[in-house]
């Protein structure tokens, strides 16, 4: 029987490694001037989200920090360990690890005075895993018992027979398959609540969200900000200490570290490599520097519907003739970890050194391998975001690869997140590409199904590997946790193998807090800790 009672998310990374020209994704306007200096607004460096606020269509890291601010879930995550709890959920049981059935507590409202309730979670999972509503978030539903039934993008069922409700607070979840990890899972966007309003009136919803956690929806102007208040009926035992949240869009991310150092912004959810060099972000913030080891990493992905990069011998070779340790000293001031499998060290069911001599820098050696590849045709042409701040490291690795392979190579970067997107999204890639990934939850399991499995929602590399597939398939009916994370880390070697891409480093989740707050942090998942926040006296 398996009892845990939220919170973090997987997803994409709009800011890569970020370097001394950086920007955020999405330029709006430059933030700026005294941004919610009343003594109870807690103003915060943002950038403009992907999609509209709906929990099941929201995987980046924009749009997921306002999402955690606006809702709450089953489960939620510590704010320095990242381990899983109860937070809306009384108990999440089961026998088999296939039928959970999930107890809510009572008195739980939506900010429109509605009832959180077992419906509410059904209807919620439903609309995500209905086809035709193209949710960004879609396969998390893919376990459930019927997803093959409603997840056609010309489907007619919309609701799946794994999804039952007992009572206004009970409802039970039947898989098609046993999945341990599942409880861990819950914490992750995907899985909150949605209200009655957002179901009649999406319109009405996408222009004033309604969510049920600590802040509530209170205006919003794109590309500038968003503005949130508290909610005095939240539930939760992690209650806001401050009245007012202001989300400001900075086009640039050392524009957003002046303000901090100045005072005229309150958090800084990234620090820039200019601050970072020398430790001079310590110097600048004091106590307001704050880290944790992170679960965020940084792969180079290779489009394998291009005829060109099939060969994993190729692949290989592209790892072998990058020097990540030089290019995290030169640039990254020595913070980030060089990688050694798909993971982080931070991980639940982390293995170390799982890639071996193919994440090791031997430049004679990827040499030869690329000749035993057949060598690789025509110019290639690695592709990153720039308003993410990506382009130093991807020139470094575009001179290294050139150096040390001996084969033309170019970086041709795109100018915005949205457009490095898109290419993913219509296969229109045509050389590797930067690939940056934040844990859902604190397992394994995470950096594997959704970028590796055949048809995961961010398998943009479009890797397909039976065995693979088998082999996660295994660890999910593992009958505890930790036998899950051993053979989850058995499929980690067979991909490692495969390399569909490139794993280059891991980094810690480092933020800066101005001269107002005396507290506010991230979490492992590098997700916003809102209830953490807390102001100064007179402010």
């Amino acid at each position: 029987m398996t009892r845990i009672t939220r919170r973090g998310r997987s997803r994409w990374i709009v800011l890569g490694a970020v370097a001394a020209t950086a920007a955020l994704v999405l330029s709006g306007c430059g933030g700026g001037g005294g941004g919610g200096n009343d003594g109870q607004t807690v103003s915060i460096e943002w950038g403009e989200p992907e999609n509209p606020l709906i929990p099941g269509s929201t995987n980046e890291e924009n749009g997921g920090d306002a999402v955690d601010a606006l809702f709450a879930g089953l489960v939620k995550y510590d704010p320095k360990t990242g381990q899983p709890s109860n937070e809306q959920a009384q108990s999440i049981t089961t026998t088999d690890n296939r039928t959970f059935t999930i107890t809510i507590k009572p008195g739980w409202t939506f900010h429109d005075g509605t009832p959180v309730t077992a419906q509410s979670y059904v209807d919620s999972w439903n609309w995500t895993a209905f086809g035709p509503n193209g949710a960004q978030n879609q396969t998390f539903m893919e376990k459930i018992e019927g997803y093959d039934q409603v997840s056609a993008s010309n489907a007619t069922a919309k609701t799946m027979s794994g999804l039952k409700v007992v009572n206004p607070t009970t409802f039970t979840v039947t898989l098609t398959k046993p999945f341990t990890v599942f409880p861990v899972t819950l914490g992750y966007t995907a899985y909150d609540p949605m209200p009655q309003k957002f179901f009649t009136d999406r319109a009405g919803y996408e222009a004033s969200p309604v969510g049920d956690g600590p802040f509530k929806f209170v205006s919003r102007t794109p590309n500038q900000e968003l503005d949130l208040t508290r909610y005095d009926q939240y539930q939760g035992d992690d209650k806001p200490q401050v009245q007012n949240l202001q989300f400001k869009v900075y086009s640039d991310l050392n524009t957003a570290y002046q303000d901090v150092v100045s005072g005229n912004l309150d958090h800084i959810r990234q620090i820039p490599s200019s601050a970072l060099a020398g430790g001079r972000y310590k110097q600048d913030l004091g106590a307001g520097a704050g880290s944790v080891p992170g679960l965020v990493t940084t792969d180079l992905a290779f489009p394998l519907y291009d005829p060109r990069f099939q060969n994993p011998l190729l692949r290989k070779a592209f790892s072998m003739a990058i020097d990540r340790k030089a290019i995290i000293d030169q640039l990254f001031n020595g913070l980030y970890t060089p990688a050694d499998g798909y993971t982080t060290p931070s991980v639940q069911g982390y293995v170390p050194n799982q890639c071996g001599e193919a994440c090791t820098f031997n430049p004679t050696a990827a040499k030869a391998m690329l000749a035993q590849a057949g060598g690789v045709q025509g110019p290639v042409t690695l592709v990153a975001n720039s308003d993410g701040g990506n382009d130093e490291w991807m020139q470094a690795i575009t001179n290294q690869l050139r150096q040390n392979l001996g084969i033309d190579v170019r970086y041709a970067p795109v100018p915005t997140f949205q457009e490095a997107r898109k290419l993913a999204n219509s296969k229109q890639y045509t050389g590797p590409f930067r690939a940056a990934w934040q844990g859902d939850y604190p397992n394994i399991e995470t950096f594997l199904t959704q970028l590796y499995r055949t048809g995961g929602s961010s398998n943009d590399s479009k890797y397909s590997n039976p065995a693979f597939d088998a082999a996660m398939d295994a660890a999910d009916g593992a009958p505890t946790i930790e036998a899950a994370d051993q053979a989850y880390a058995q499929a980690e070697k067979i991909a490692l193998n495969d390399m569909p891409s490139i794993p280059l480093w891991s980094r810690p989740v480092i933020w800066g807090n101005g001269q107002r707050l005396t507290n506010g942090v991230q979490n492992p998942l590098n997700r916003l800790v809102t209830s953490s926040f807390q102001l100064k006296p007179g402010s």
